[in-house]
């Protein structure tokens, strides 16, 4: 256990001996437990002994509630509709807007079309009506990329490589990492062509 001083606090006193923070008197906080403040080292080791359980006790509260602390985010980023991590399984791209979207809104599109018996999916980020065809969402998705949306070029050349033109696929991973798409630089990582 060791001490830290604490400039901001003026309301604490000194834990062994009650001496309130004056302007000569600067105290200092356990940095372990973060509970108490001492005005000298003296008086921490005096303490220490009345101390020990709490602190040690608050200290492995600190531990476990930094250690189980949920992520605020996965490395994919938040969903833009209901604002939650996307998960780690493959998310719906819309080919409108290129926006990545979880599972759970993409469902409930879905499931707002059957109750509404809409003739057309709308996209659930900009509500365009989604092209019934893969020509249209292919013309879609190039108007994406002549905007230099990085998430189409890594799209595009996902699908690229996959068909086995692997040149194609490296100039819009390129491109993509290039204007900041990081799934785009790790496909980068991958060689031109697969090992036969």
């Amino acid at each position: 256990m060791s001490i830290e001083i604490d400039p901001d606090d003026d309301t604490m006193c000194c834990a062994s001996c009650g001496k309130a923070k004056v302007d000569n008197i600067k105290l200092m906080r356990c940095t372990a437990c973060y509970l108490v403040r001492y005005c000298s080292v003296i008086c921490q080791k005096s303490h220490r002994s009345q101390h020990k359980r709490a602190c040690k006790k608050r200290a492995a509260e600190l531990r476990d509630e930094l250690l189980f602390r949920q992520p605020e985010s996965t490395h994919l980023g938040d969903c833009p509709i209901c604002m939650l991590p996307l998960s780690l399984d493959p998310n719906s791209m819309t080919s409108c807007c290129s926006k990545v979207i979880c599972k759970g809104c993409d469902l409930a599109n879905e499931k707002q079309k059957m109750e509404e018996s809409q003739s057309q999916i709308l996209c659930p980020f900009c509500r365009h009506p989604v092209p019934p065809t893969d020509e249209g969402i292919d013309l879609n998705t190039m108007k994406r990329i002549e905007a230099n949306d990085p998430v189409a070029m890594r799209h595009v050349g996902t699908r690229c490589y996959h068909e086995g033109d692997y040149d194609s696929a490296f100039e819009y991973f390129t491109k993509a990492s290039g204007l900041g798409e990081a799934d785009a630089h790790y496909q980068l990582t991958f060689p031109r062509q697969p090992p036969f």
